[in-house]
């Protein structure tokens, strides 16, 4: 096992951790956050409920899960943006780690499935029992050198691996990330969804119900609130790793964003996580945040967007210029018109 964590800590992991292929300690809790509806819209979720209290449906055979992080703080950065997306799609940054990982244990026999989020497991359960970190009270994972900014990968293995030893939880009477949450989506290691503003901006497809709308401020996609109240972050480290640099993209102001057709969109964010939600999604994202932010000289970039061709983007731009004429009563119509 010493040669495998050495292999991760040369492609860059900052742990390397060993789990045993058990259930996951909280799979009735996740069978019940199912039926309870926290899963929101996310079907996918449901579709594979079973595999993610199962390894063995996903792998036939697993022994070990070996549990990886990397860190991806980069100290301060543009604001409305989750950090993990400020530059590079992690997946394709991890991706090739993995790969090299399963070409190592291949040649010791063992038959391996690489995963990330992108995989039915519950994965914060696996690096609970591998030692990784602690479960947070807004069910991230805590490390006690990199606080919560840190991304979590699993490679599933029939080799039967010595486990590591859990830690133990030291969140004590701390509540500051439930207090944090600007929607009240979070109670003790537990987060739903039809609340989450990262679900409302990046997993939710169609319109953001009015009510949550005011409440994403100026959050154009994910939302970092609570993982950023944590104290252990005050010990983080930024990364070196220019994939997780903020890329100029994340840097535009929302009225330059707003005015993106799709091939510029296309263009400017190639590679990011934010292709993810293809250009309807952020600017819907974006109208919302100048809704809430924005000034009566916004309204020309919103009364374009209100024409868009897509109806997603053109209604949440008419919400926008409806709430700032109502924020800026004011302001006569005819006066906006001369900017």
């Amino acid at each position: 096992m010493e040669s495998v964590k050495k292999l991760a800590h040369d492609l860059g992991f900052a742990l390397c951790r060993v789990a045993p292929a058990v259930e996951p300690p909280r799979a009735e809790a996740f069978r019940q956050w199912i039926a309870n509806g926290c899963a929101s819209g996310m079907e996918w979720m449901m579709r594979n409920a079973d595999k993610r209290v199962d390894l063995q449906k996903i792998l036939p055979g697993v022994q070990s899960v070996i549990v990886l992080a990397l860190p991806y703080f980069q100290g301060s950065g543009p604001a409305g943006i989750a950090r993990y997306a400020w530059n590079e799609d992690y997946h394709d940054i991890v991706a090739p780690k993995l790969r090299c990982i399963d070409d190592f244990l291949q040649k010791h026999g063992g038959v391996q499935k690489c995963c990330m989020d992108t995989a039915p497991i519950l994965e914060r359960d696996y690096a609970e029992l591998a030692g990784a970190g602690w479960r947070g009270k807004n069910t991230m994972l805590v490390h006690p050198q990199m606080g919560q900014w840190f991304l979590l990968a699993e490679v599933l293995t029939t080799l039967p691996l010595p486990p590591d030893t859990p830690m133990p939880n030291r969140c004590g009477r701390c509540t500051r990330c439930l207090d944090a949450c600007p929607t009240g989506a979070l109670t003790e290691y537990r987060l739903d969804a039809r609340r989450c503003l990262a679900y409302w901006t990046i997993e939710n497809k169609g319109s953001i119900p009015e009510p949550i709308r005011p409440l994403l401020g100026g959050r154009i996609y994910g939302c970092d609130t609570c993982a950023a109240a944590c104290p252990w972050n005050r010990f983080a480290q930024a990364s070196r790793n220019p994939a997780f640099a903020p890329r100029p993209a994340v840097q535009l102001g929302l009225r330059e964003l707003l005015a993106l057709d799709d091939v510029e969109f296309r263009t400017l964010f190639c590679g990011s996580p934010i292709l993810r939600i293809k250009r309807r999604g952020l600017l819907r994202n974006v109208c919302v945040a100048l809704g809430n932010t924005g000034v009566p000289a916004d309204f020309p970039a919103l009364q374009r967007a209100a024409v868009d061709p897509d109806p997603l983007i053109a209604e949440h731009a008419e919400w926008a210029i409806a709430r700032i004429q109502k924020l800026f009563k004011p302001v006569a119509l005819d006066a906006v018109e001369s900017f």
